[in-house]
């Protein structure tokens, strides 16, 4: 799954983990979160091992895992709450109070407060679900394929939360969309069949390896993807299609 990967993530910015399905990002995260235990080798967090810091470590990491871990009769402030006493105990009823009308706020679920998080949308569940990450202040946040199942419009509204928010954190996160890692990165990371294949910025990547341009457009109920790729080919007929996920066509310009 991991195969003698060796990575350096620094504060401020963030690192996206790209790749396939299969190719390594949740394992990854698994083990740089402590789920999996390393068969060799180590992580150093903020200089602590997580072979013997790991209690340390947890208290300033929040993560969102790809499948949202959420209690459909909790309300989205509940769930701050709930998070929130356990992450960050020390803190009064006010500053938590506080905290959680601060994140609120900053990811836009505050007119939702009061929604249970079983009648959530799609989108709004995946931001409360970085919200959660993000609470108490977090010095790593660690974010799987944070976009999973979303809608386009949602999408670009949780890459805003999540660049807004990186100022004082180190954000990795994973995902398979490319633009989503160009839009979003300072330093995106290739994974292949669990090892580090490149890893750089998005314009040294760009200008090392760019075979040209992405077009992404948001496709309807009823889009006929044959038609629309037989009208791209029709002026480029060196286009295809490289993507056809969720919402979303990706097609590939000489």
């Amino acid at each position: 799954a991991v195969d003698n990967l060796s990575l350096n993530f620094y504060e401020g910015n963030i690192t996206s983990l790209l790749g396939h399905n299969g190719a390594g990002k949740t394992t990854t995260i698994s083990i740089l979160t402590g789920l999996f235990p390393t068969s060799s080798g180590t992580i150093f967090v903020y200089g602590k091992d997580i072979r013997t810091d790991q209690e340390v470590i947890r208290k300033n990491m929040g993560v969102c895992m790809q499948h949202n871990v959420l209690f459909n009769y909790l309300t989205t402030k509940e769930h701050l709450l709930l998070y929130g006493y356990i992450k960050v105990p020390h803190c009064s009823k006010h500053e938590l109070y506080q905290e959680v009308k601060r994140t609120l706020k900053e990811t836009g679920l505050y007119s939702h407060r009061h929604k249970l998080a079983g009648t959530l949308s799609g989108g709004m569940k995946r931001k409360l679900s970085i919200a959660i990450a993000l609470l108490g202040g977090s010095r790593v946040v660690i974010l799987d394929e944070p976009t999973t199942g979303v809608d386009p419009c949602s999408r670009r509204s949780i890459w805003e939360i999540i660049s807004k928010n990186k100022k004082g954190r180190t954000i990795i996160l994973s995902t398979h969309h490319l633009d989503e890692a160009e839009v979003l990165s300072d330093r995106i990371a290739f994974l292949e069949h669990g090892g580090l294949k490149c890893c750089g910025s998005p314009f040294y990547l760009k200008e090392t390896f760019g075979d040209g341009y992405h077009l992404t457009l948001t496709k309807k109920k009823e889009c006929d993807t044959t038609a629309v790729t037989s009208l791209i080919q029709s002026y480029l007929p060196e286009a295809y299609l490289k993507e056809d996920i969720g919402g979303e066509l990706v097609y590939v310009l000489p």
